[in-house]
C-alpha cells in the first residue's frame, strides 16, 4: 500500500494546486480550473496544503460511485487520509468507518428523521418569525448575516441540544477559527479544545438533570456504556458547529443569489404552489455548495475510475461544487432555475456519510424562504455588489457581511 510519505515524496511540480480560487467577478461559481478537469481530465493528481499528491475526482456520476463504494475510506486518523488543513482531526462518527461509524450514527439519528424534524416546525417558524420581527423594528439599514442568517440556525440547534444561547458568542468565534483557512494548527486546536470543555460540561451536567433533548440522549449512552465522555463530547461539538454554521452561510448567501435573479425571487415569493419553495431549496444548494473543499477519502484496494486506476492507499478529493455543475447531471447547470428537480444533487454528500442533518437544514430553509422574502417584499441590497466581502478564505463559503434594507 502507498504510504501518505512516500506520495509526498513524488514531484509535484506542475500539480495545479487545490483549493483552487474562483475567478475574479463570479463568486457563485466554481473555479474554471475545475471546469476544465470536469471537461478534459475528470481524474487528476492535484496538490494539497501538505504537499501530498491525492487524485481530484470532478465528474458528478464518479463522485457518486465512489460515496458508494465500500472500499473507499473516511478513516480521518488513518495516514492515507488527505487532510484539509493541519490540526483537522477526526471529529465525531464523519470521519470513521462503519461498522463504528453506523454504531454511533444511530444514536442520535433518531432526531433527525423526517419525521422528527417535521415536528419541529412549529418551533423554527417561531424562531424565524421572531427574527423578522426584529428585523421590522429595527434600524435599516442592515447586516443580514448578524441579524437573522446567523442567530436562526444558531437558535434552533441550541434548542435541539440544550445549549444555553447566551453563549452563541463563544462558539461562533470558535466554529470561525475551525472553519478558516489561515487558521493555524495550534488554533484550531485550542479552539476545538475549548469547545470540547464547554460541552463537556453540559454533558456532565445532564447526568444529574436530563430531560428532553439531544445532549440528555448523549448523556444517557454515556452512562449506559455505549459512548466514551470523549466521543459523547466530540459528538456534541460535531452537532453544535454543523448545525450552526453551515445553514448560517447558505442562507445569507442564497439570499444574496435570490437577489441577484430578481424574477426567480419573484417566483418563488409569490407563487401559490408549495412545491416551488421546495424545489427551490434544491435547486439552491446544487447551485451554491458551501462546502468547498471537497469530501476526502482514501481507497483501500484497487479501483477503477473514469478510465484510470486508483491504487489502494491513494487518496481521492471530491468537491461537490463542480459535481453538482456536470452537465451530464444537470443541463444548463450553471443557471439558476428554481422549477428544476434538482433532487439528485450531492450537496449533503451520498451513500453511508451523507449528512444527518439534512432533514432539518431543509425545513429551516424552507421556512426561511416562505417568510423572509414574503414579509419583506422590497428587501433589497444596501451596498454595491462588488463590495460584498465573500469568505474565500474559508471552508464553508458564503459571505461576512450582507447589507440589506427594504
Amino acid at each position: 500500500m502507498t504510504s501518505t510519505s512516500d506520495r509526498t515524496a513524488e514531484s509535484t511540480a506542475g500539480l495545479p494546486r487545490f483549493p483552487m480560487p474562483r475567478a475574479r467577478g463570479c463568486p457563485f461559481d466554481p473555479s474554471p480550473v475545475l471546469r476544465e478537469l470536469q471537461r478534459e481530465t475528470p481524474l487528476a493528481r492535484v496538490e494539497l496544503w501538505d504537499g501530498s499528491t491525492p487524485w481530484l475526482v470532478t465528474r458528478y456520476a464518479d463522485q457518486r460511485a465512489l460515496l458508494a463504494d465500500p472500499r473507499v475510506s473516511a478513516e480521518m486518523a488513518h495516514p492515507d487520509y488527505p487532510r484539509q488543513a493541519p490540526g483537522i482531526g477526526s471529529l465525531g462518527f464523519i470521519g470513521l468507518d462503519d461498522p463504528e461509524h453506523a454504531r454511533q450514527r444511530r444514536m442520535v439519528g433518531a432526531a433527525f428523521t423526517v419525521k422528527k424534524v417535521e415536528a419541529m416546525r412549529p418551533a423554527v417558524q417561531r424562531i424565524i418569525d421572531e427574527a423578522v420581527d426584529a428585523l421590522l423594528a429595527g434600524p435599516r439599514p442592515v447586516d443580514l448575516v448578524q441579524a437573522f442568517a446567523l442567530p436562526v440556525p444558531s437558535l434552533v440547534i441550541c434548542d435541539l441540544l440544550d445549549v444555553p444561547y447566551r453563549d452563541h458568542g463563544f462558539f461562533q468565534r470558535s466554529t470561525r477559527t475551525l472553519v478558516h483557512r489561515g487558521s493555524t494548527g495550534e488554533q484550531r486546536a485550542e479552539a476545538l479544545g475549548a469547545l470540547a470543555e464547554y460541552l463537556g460540561r453540559l454533558l456532565a451536567a445532564k447526568l444529574d438533570d436530563p430531560a428532553d433533548d439531544l445532549l440528555s440522549g448523549l448523556s444517557a449512552r454515556v452512562q449506559a456504556g455505549e459512548l466514551t465522555h470523549r466521543q459523547a463530547t466530540e459528538m456534541a461539538v460535531l452537532l453544535l458547529v454543523a448545525g450552526h454554521e453551515t445553514t448560517a452561510n447558505m442562507i445569507a448567501l442564497s439570499t444574496l443569489l435570490l437577489l441577484r435573479h430578481p424574477d426567480q425571487l419573484a417566483l418563488l415569493r409569490d407563487s401559490a404552489d408549495p412545491t416551488v419553495v421546495t424545489r427551490a431549496v434544491e435547486e439552491l444548494l446544487r447551485l451554491l455548495n458551501i462546502t468547498h473543499g471537497g469530501r476526502r477519502r482514501f481507497a483501500t484496494a484497487d479501483i477503477e475510475v473514469a478510465g484510470q486506476v486508483v491504487r489502494a492507499g491513494e487518496g481521492l478529493v471530491m468537491p461537490n461544487d463542480i459535481a453538482n455543475r456536470d452537465p451530464a447531471a444537470f443541463p444548463d447547470p450553471d443557471r439558476l432555475d428554481i422549477t428544476r428537480d434538482a433532487r439528485h444533487h450531492i450537496a449533503f454528500g451520498f451513500g453511508v456519510h451523507q449528512c444527518l442533518g439534512q432533514p432539518l437544514a431543509r425545513l429551516e430553509l424552507e421556512l426561511v424562504y416562505r417568510t423572509l422574502f414574503r414579509r419583506l417584499p422590497g428587501l433589497r441590497l444596501a451596498t454595491d455588489f462588488e463590495q460584498v466581502p465573500f469568505k474565500h478564505d474559508g471552508f464553508v463559503y458564503g459571505v461576512y457581511e450582507l447589507p440589506v434594507t427594504w
